[in-house]
């Protein structure tokens, strides 16, 4: 059994109160992970100005070298994971043995993460349009000319974190380099990856003080939120809704990514199968980037079909199977949950399965303790559907047929959007829009993104504020 601490200003703390993870597919007992409350939270995070004195006082230079030493020990190292160590490879199992996310997928997004870390000067070149770095070691400077001057918003970046995806650890990783403390609270069953990450940064001489990890309850969550003066959040809309107007609080929910097939492009909508496939499910359908969604001018039921066959092909397969497409549901109940609301909302006229009617077998796939949900490509004869408009943990996507003109009025608010056109004008529109967090015009998948810019927020813009500025000599 192992028993992972948490790390309170970056020393080890083991409670009497601890969660007990199980392997998604035997049952059996993997790990126990301490547990506090929030009044320790709440003593932690006044400590954080300390912690943030002592980060800031490492030049951003070496700051940035540190990281990048960091990331070579994650990918690379044995660490110490509570009472015994990991190599990369046992991290790895471990995580998929709880989360029920395929090694296949754990190795890959771990990688993403590491390169994250270990490419840190590019990535903060992109969250700061290109500023002298330099800057924040004395909090101004002069570049092109200007004065420039920042100042932290806050002492510590809280994180609520999610545990379906370990690639969603490289949003909060370079606060460390931009001298900002981590509070983080880890997904229930995946605390492995940010305990190895900020493992990988103390032996890579990052201050201790710097590095929390505070598993908690709901409550706790809720006093990290309101303790840090920025936080990021992970989860559904239950979730996520209640800080929705809480400026210190980055959300991080449902994407609502679509794919749109103009009217130049609709009527090739085979030339572009590939990319649709790999928008729906790559990552097992679980990423916020993946598209819910196909909005196309014409042809609608003719790219249903051709896409439901694809995506029929996907089967299920163990977490150890190297060829694994989706993640299991460690608790049978949820998979079975999510296809009973999808059945309900078909009774609604107007909606079909094309990839559970392709398929001839039902959306659920049980086996043992495990249940996984395979993709679903539902055609939906308007933008009004109640399926129209829905995001799952599982490739799932709406196919609906509606006029180029009329797009933009029905997508809603969408964190990424391919469009697919060469049309001028409609690029435009979609350049006006207020609605796409990130777009990609051209056939480029929605789960494609660029290192050097962030698709959703920026940590730089939330961590740090730009003041006016002068100094004149005595």
């Amino acid at each position: 059994m192992i028993r992972i601490p948490s790390l309170r200003l970056g020393k080890p703390y083991e409670s009497l109160s601890k969660t007990t993870l199980v392997h998604h597919v035997t049952g059996e007992p993997v790990a126990e992970v301490s547990q506090v409350t929030g009044s320790q939270i709440i003593r932690d995070i006044s400590q954080m100005a300390n912690a943030r004195r002592e980060l800031a006082s490492i030049p951003m230079k070496e700051l940035i070298a540190r990281v990048k030493e960091a990331a070579k020990i994650f990918l690379e190292d044995t660490l110490e994971c509570g009472n015994t160590s990991q190599n990369f490879e046992d991290y790895i199992r471990t995580l998929s043995s709880t989360t029920g996310s395929p090694m296949v997928f754990c190795r890959r997004n771990a990688a993403k993460v590491g390169y994250v870390m270990g490419n840190i000067d590019e990535i903060l070149a992109g969250l700061t349009r290109g500023m002298d770095l330099a800057i924040l070691d004395k909090g101004h400077s002069k570049q092109d000319g200007r004065t420039l001057c920042f100042y932290p918003t806050t002492d510590a970046l809280g994180a609520i974190l999610p545990s379906n995806s370990p690639g969603v650890h490289s949003l909060w990783v370079p606060a460390i380099a931009l001298k900002i403390p981590l509070v983080i609270k880890p997904g229930r069953e995946e605390p492995w990856t940010p305990y190895r990450l900020l493992m990988a940064m103390k032996k890579a001489k990052i201050p201790s003080s710097a590095l929390n990890f505070l598993p908690t309850d709901h409550g706790g969550a809720a006093d990290i939120l309101r303790g840090c003066q920025r936080s990021l959040l992970f989860g559904d809309s239950a979730t996520t809704d209640p800080y929705k107007s809480d400026h210190r609080v980055e959300i991080h929910g449902p994407g609502y990514s679509k794919v749109l097939l103009g009217s130049d492009t609709s009527a090739q909508f085979d030339n572009y199968l590939d990319l649709l496939v790999e928008s729906v499910a790559a990552n097992g359908g679980r990423s916020c980037i993946n598209a819910s969604a196909i909005y196309t001018h014409s042809h609608g039921k003719e790219l249903a079909e051709a896409l439901g066959k694809r995506l029929a092909r996907i089967q299920a397969r163990s977490w150890d199977n190297a060829e694994a497409e989706v993640s299991a549901f460690a608790n049978p109940d949820v998979a079975d949950r999510i296809s009973g609301m999808i059945d309900g909302l078909l009774a609604t006229p107007g909606a079909e399965d094309v990839c559970q009617r392709i398929r001839g077998t039902p959306r659920v796939y049980k086996e043992g303790r495990c249940a996984w949900l395979l993709p679903s490509v539902i055609l939906c004869d308007s933008p009004e559907h109640p399926l129209a408009n829905k995001e799952f943990l599982f490739p799932y996507v709406s196919v609906i047929q509606c006029p180029q003109e009329e797009m933009l009025a029905r997508i809603g608010p969408s964190l990424v959007v391919s469009a697919f056109t060469g049309d001028p004008e409609f690029t435009q529109q979609l350049l006006d829009s207020r609605l796409v967090e990130r777009l990609n015009i051209g056939p480029i998948s929605t789960v494609r993104l660029s290192w050097d810019q962030p698709h959703e927020g920026n940590l730089f813009t939330h961590l740090y504020r730009q003041r006016a500025f002068a100094e004149a000599s005595l």
